[in-house]
């Protein structure tokens, strides 16, 4: 004949907790997901959030290095402030994650001393960013969040 060890004594003689939740405990567990629930998402989406505005700062800062390289590269004749301005913005609309923004980036392209060799050429451009969710709540509350890059190089 075969003995049925109860599993509760076989716990307590092991050293483990074998406590039952009292019917006054049954949804404890529930209750405390749903209310760190949304604390949690927020989280997450703010971490989200942040890394698309630093990958946003990232492409603008790559568009207007870009837009600089294009401007000082040496060819006859050089490019004009429009003509670098295009490429620049048109860089930086094909690589913004722009969630829905129809906002376009500002560029803005100046020539201190012409377009002779060593003069420095400056491309700057500005972004409003919005953000997923967070983003559009801060920018309610302290204005819009505007990303800036400038890139400087030297005509060739």
């Amino acid at each position: 004949m075969t003995k049925v060890v109860d599993l509760k004594c076989l716990g307590s003689l092991l050293g483990q907790r074998t406590d039952v939740m009292r019917p006054a405990e049954a949804g404890s567990v529930s209750l405390e997901f749903a209310i760190l629930l949304p604390f949690v998402i927020m989280v997450l989406v703010g971490i989200i959030d942040g890394n698309l505005m630093l990958y946003d700062k990232v492409a603008i800062t790559n568009a207007a290095r870009a837009g600089a390289r294009a401007g000082t590269v040496l060819q006859v004749p050089p490019l004009s402030k429009s003509q670098i301005a295009a490429i620049t913005a048109t860089n930086a609309q094909n690589n913004l994650v722009t969630n829905g923004n129809t906002a376009a980036p500002v560029v803005t392209v100046t020539q201190t001393s012409g377009t002779n060799s060593g003069s420095p050429l400056q491309v700057t451009v500005s972004y409003a960013y919005q953000g997923l969710m967070l983003g559009s709540a801060m920018s309610s509350l302290t204005g819009p969040i505007v990303l800036n890059a400038t890139a400087v190089m030297n005509y060739e």
